[in-house]
C-alpha cells in the first residue's frame, strides 16, 4: 500500500473504498458465477468461481507476462500461444483448480475457451484461459461450460469488483488499484495471490485493463518493465507458482495520453498491487520493504533484497517482534558470499527503521536501540498474535488492510549506483497452519 492510502477500521469500510476504485474503463464488461463440482482426485464436493473479463469489441492491444516455472499450467501454455493472436476478446478465469500437469489439462482449457468463443461470437484464439488453485487437480471443464450462460448473463460494464472477488483463493480480501488520467481514461488493475508467491515473470494472477489507446508493442514493453519493477521484486514464501500470469488489455477508446504518462501510471498500479499481494499474504503479520542501494548492479541489489525477505530465520524473528538483526546481516552475507564473493563488503551499512544497526563490519547496538527496534516491529504488525499458556494463540487475521505501515530496511553496499526495493512478509504459525491444511 502507498503511504497515502487510507486506513480501515473494518471490512465494510474497506469494501466501500474498493467500490470507489472499481469503475471499469470504457469498453469492458465483467461477470462471474459460482460452480459446484466433485474433485476427481478426492471424490469430495468443491466450489469454484467462474469469472469473465470481456471487451465490447475484440482488441489487438494486449500483453502478457507468465511464470518461468518449468512445469507451467495448461492455461499458461495456451496464454503464451495466444500472445500471437491478432485480437483478444475475453479472459476466462476459474479459481480452486490450477490445471497444472493434470490429465487432459490443455484439452479441457481449450474446450472451455471454445465454448466461451461460441457463446460470445468471437474467434477461439481471442479467448485466454487462466486458472488458480490446487495443483494437480483436473479442471472441471463440463461444469464450467454448463455455467457459462449464467456468467455471460451477469456481464456488466460498471465495476470490476466481481472479478476481483471471484479470482481469490486463500486471499483475505480483494485487491484493486487504479489511475485516472486528466483528459479522460483510466487504468484499473486487480490481483490475487497470498501464498506460493515469488513471481519470476513473469497461485498469482494480475489483470490490468485500460481504455487508453497505445500500440501493442509499446504496451508489451511497458508491461515487462513494470513487472520487473514490481511483481519481480516481491516474495511471500520464495515459492514460484506454476500459474503466475500478468495480462493487460486496452479497449483503445481514449486518445491523447502520452506514453510517458501512461508508463508512470502503469508502473504505479503494478507496484501498489504487488505490495497488496504481500500485505495480504498467507499468515503475514509484518510487511518488510528492503531498499538495497550502493550496488554495482541492479540484479545484485535484487538478489540481496530477496535473500533478506526470504530468510526463514529473519522472517520468524519479525513474526515474533524480535529484532534479531544478526539474522538480517547473516542473510546478506550468505547471498554475497555464495553469488558475488568478489563484491567488497567493508563499506556496507544497514539500517532498520531509523536506527543504524551495522557499519564498518560490526554491529552498532545498545539497549536503547534494541528497545527502539522492538517498538518498531510492534508498531508495524498488521494484527497481533496473543501469547497463551501453551504457546501462541492463533488470532484470526483481519480481512481488511488496517494500516499501510512497513518494516523499513536499508542496505547500502557502498560500491555502485544501482538500487532496488524488494517487499516481503514474515513467517508465522498461521502460514504453516494454512498450508498444512490447504486441501483438507
Amino acid at each position: 500500500m502507498a503511504a497515502t492510502d487510507p486506513c480501515f477500521s473494518h471490512a465494510d469500510e474497506h469494501l466501500a473504498w474498493l467500490q470507489s476504485q472499481a469503475r471499469l474503463p470504457q469498453g469492458f464488461r465483467v461477470g462471474s458465477t459460482k460452480v459446484s463440482f466433485v474433485s476427481a482426485e478426492t471424490g469430495k464436493p468443491a466450489e469454484s468461481t467462474l469469472t469473465l473479463i470481456s471487451l465490447d469489441q475484440p482488441s489487438p492491444v494486449s500483453a502478457g507476462v507468465f511464470t518461468r516455472n518449468a512445469f507451467p499450467g495448461a492455461p499458461v501454455r495456451i496464454g503464451r500461444e495466444r500472445l500471437q493472436a491478432p485480437l483478444w476478446s475475453t479472459i476466462v478465469i476459474n479459481n480452486k483448480v490450477s490445471n497444472v500437469c493434470a490429465p487432459e489439462g490443455e484439452a479441457r482449457s481449450r474446450a472451455l475457451c471454445a465454448a466461451v468463443a461460441r457463446q460470445l461470437g468471437v474467434d477461439e484464439s481471442a479467448v485466454v484461459p487462466c486458472s488458480t488453485g490446487v495443483i494437480g487437480w483436473r479442471l472441471p471443464a463440463a461444469e464450467l461450460i454448463n455455467a457459462l450462460p449464467t456468467a455471460i448473463a451477469s456481464l456488466q460494464s460498471a465495476t470490476i469488483l466481481p472479478a476481483a472477488q471471484g479470482i481469490v483463493t486463500t486471499d483475505l480480501y480483494p485487491k484493486i488499484r487504479r489511475r485516472d488520467f486528466s483528459g479522460g481514461g483510466s487504468i484499473v488493475g486487480i490481483a490475487k495471490g497470498a501464498g506460493m508467491i515469488e513471481p519470476n515473470l513473469a497461485t498469482m494472477l494480475v489483470y490490468l485493463l485500460t481504455d487508453i489507446s497505445i500500440p501493442r508493442e509499446v504496451l508489451r514493453q511497458l508491461l515487462q518493465e513494470s513487472a520487473d519493477d514490481s511483481f519481480n521484486c516481491i516474495s511471500v514464501d520464495s515459492d514460484e507458482s506454476t500459474s503466475d500470469t500478468l495480462l493487460a488489455l486496452s479497449s483503445q477508446r481514449v486518445t491523447g495520453v502520452s506514453t510517458e504518462t501512461f508508463a508512470e501510471a502503469l508502473r504505479g498500479v503494478c507496484q501498489e498491487l504487488a505490495e497488496d499481494v504481500v500485505r495480504n499474504g498467507e499468515g503475514v503479520r509484518h510487511v518488510q520493504r528492503v531498499r538495497v542501494c550502493g550496488a554495482p548492479s541492479r540484479e545484485l541489489a535484487r538478489g540481496v533484497g530477496k535473500a533478506v525477505v526470504n530468510s526463514p530465520l529473519w522472517k520468524t524473528a519479525l513474526a515474533g517482534n524480535d529484532p534479531n538483526v544478526g539474522r538480517l546481516v547473516a542473510a546478506v552475507g550468505k547471498y554475497l558470499g555464495r553469488h558475488h564473493p568478489d563484491c567488497p563488503v567493508e563499506k556496507t551499512r544497514i539500517h532498520l527503521g531509523d536506527a543504524e544497526i551495522f557499519s564498518g563490519g560490526q554491529f552498532t547496538l545498545d539497549p536503547v536501540t534494541e528497545a527502539q527496534l522492538k517498538k518498531l516491529l510492534e508498531h508495524t504488525e498488521l494484527y497481533p498474535a496473543k501469547p497463551a499458556a501453551d504457546g501462541i494463540t492463533f488470532v484470526p487475521p483481519l480481512r481488511f488492510p488496517s494500516h499501510p505501515r512497513v518494516v523499513p530496511i536499508t542496505i547500502d553496499l557502498g560500491h555502485g549506483d544501482a538500487w532496488v526495493e524488494v517487499v516481503g512478509g514474515d513467517l508465522t504459525h498461521e502460514y504453516i497452519t494454512e498450508n498444512a491444511d490447504y486441501r483438507s
